[in-house]
């Protein structure tokens, strides 16, 4: 993952800061600190592992509240002496019971996307009678597909004859129900990310108007 002999622990004194984000949503959850042994517990263990300058000591995040903060991938800056660590979380990050040390507003911007699949991946274990994320995919793909379908024509008539609240509120709709398609096909927003990136480097790489 990363190699801590590449590292410039000296520069701030024997520790590293760390920006410790949501993998899923990209939401910065709290700065940290490492030295190398931390950082070498972070590594055999794939859970953040933290120098407290508070307790002058290791801390591993969760090992009294429960939340932990499990790695999926870690990357230095250009000089080497910072990090930035993406994590899946498992409970809050702060120690105030909220998800980011930095305000107490959930996922922002394109990080909604993130939460919102999170949410129906647990609603989707609901009661169908009582949810309506469960009710859709007990129904099958079909009656997903065609909601994917009603709501794409809502929302093109809104666009057309509607104010923006209207065509907001539609647009909200429709990707609310494509991401339960997609949950219903076995497939996360990731896939469509990742046909977009595909596209966006194919268009990088076509010279002049017909790669834009």
């Amino acid at each position: 993952m990363i190699d801590p002999s590449t590292l410039d622990f000296d520069k701030s004194g024997g520790l590293i800061p760390v920006v410790v984000q949501d993998a899923a949503t990209l939401q910065v959850l709290t700065l940290a600190y490492m030295d190398r042994a931390a950082l070498d517990e972070t590594l055999a263990s794939n859970e953040a592992t933290f120098f407290s300058r508070s307790r002058g000591g290791r801390w591993r995040k969760g090992e009294t509240s429960g939340d932990r903060l499990h790695v999926v991938s870690i990357t230095p800056d250009c000089d080497a002496d910072a990090l930035v660590l993406k994590v899946r979380p498992v409970g809050n990050a702060c120690h105030l019971n909220r998800i980011s040390c930095f305000g107490e507003e959930d996922a922002p911007g394109l990080g909604r996307l993130a939460r919102l699949e999170a949410t129906i991946a647990d609603r989707a274990a609901a009661d169908p009678a009582e949810s309506w994320t469960a009710r859709l995919l007990a129904e099958g793909v079909k009656r997903v597909a065609q909601k994917v379908g009603e709501e794409g024509v809502e929302t093109a008539l809104a666009g057309v004859a509607g104010p923006d609240s209207e065509l907001a509120a539609e647009a909200a709709d429709l990707v609310y129900h494509l991401m339960v398609l997609l949950r219903a096909r076995h497939m996360v927003f990731q896939d469509v990310l990742e046909v977009l990136a595909r596209r966006a480097e194919a268009a990088r790489q076509t010279p002049g108007p017909a790669g834009t």
